[in-house]
């Protein structure tokens, strides 16, 4: 069910073997449904009320979300889709240059203030989102902040992030002038060269930079998933794992070759 059915998961059958209950049952819902269930929600943007019936219960499905957001089953996910996809690109599994932005976008009426704040620069109340991509658009790590948090802070979180995922072949990162030089001496301090991309003064609006473009592609493949339209999210840990699993499903997608409608195409032709 859903726009575009999950291939069965072994590392979630595996998750699924580890935590049996206390009487040994495994629950009665297959993982590939509850998979389905989390990227028909990410893709539609429903509430988990919503769901609809034919898919696992809505306690069951976000008993999983939690659990695999806690314990980064999500993250194991989609890392081991983004090693796929970079193969089938006859790239090396871990990129040697990474692209680093921030997106800050509203948040629904029932997120908690203390997680929220002003992007004087963008206008925005809500939180802020950070990225950091590789050439091919592929997300290596996420940080979901407060919008009132300068660029420099999600910036050092996200080359720690990068850092840790990605190993040592990661040389080099490329920002845009909201990042300072706190992001730059802090990726020396890693052996990352962090580089601002400036505009060009002569050129009023949005000119795609080289190698920069991407991370901007990115936020737009994003946008698709209705979910990520705002951020309907209490804790900003579930708000990042919305992005992972939106980027999972985005690789799935690239990796059997099909294609879905999106919902702003739905929405016209109803």
């Amino acid at each position: 069910m859903g726009p575009q059915s999950a291939p069965r998961c072994g590392t979630c059958s595996a998750w699924k073997h580890r935590h049996r209950s206390v009487s040994g049952h495994q629950g009665a819902y297959d993982m590939r449904e509850i998979v389905n269930a989390i990227l028909y929600q990410g893709r539609t943007g429903c509430q988990w009320a919503y769901l609809p019936h034919d898919l696992p219960q809505k306690s069951a499905t976000y008993y999983y979300f939690a659990a695999w957001r806690d314990d980064g089953t999500d993250q194991v996910i989609h890392e081991l889709l983004r090693c796929q996809v970079r193969e089938r690109a006859r790239r090396l599994e871990n990129p040697a240059l990474v692209v680093l932005d921030t997106q800050s976008v509203h948040v629904s009426a029932g997120v908690p203030a203390a997680a929220t704040g002003y992007d004087p620069a963008k206008r925005v109340p809500g939180r802020k989102r950070g990225l950091a991509v590789d050439v091919l658009g592929l997300v290596i790590a996420v940080v979901v902040l407060a919008a009132n948090i300068h660029d420099n802070t999600a910036g050092i979180v996200l080359l720690d992030q990068v850092a840790e995922h990605a190993g040592r072949t990661v040389r080099k990162a490329l920002v845009d002038q909201g990042f300072k030089n706190q992001v730059v001496d802090h990726g020396a301090s890693l052996g990352i060269d962090v580089e601002i991309v400036g505009r060009d003064p002569g050129h009023r609006g949005f000119l795609p930079r080289p190698k920069r473009w991407r991370v901007v592609q990115t936020y737009g493949i994003l946008i698709l998933h209705r979910r990520l339209v705002r951020d309907y999210e209490h804790r900003t840990a579930s708000s990042a794992s919305r992005v992972y699993w939106a980027m999972s499903h985005a690789m799935i997608r690239r990796l059997t070759g099909t294609n879905t409608s999106t919902w702003r195409e739905e929405a016209v032709s109803a």
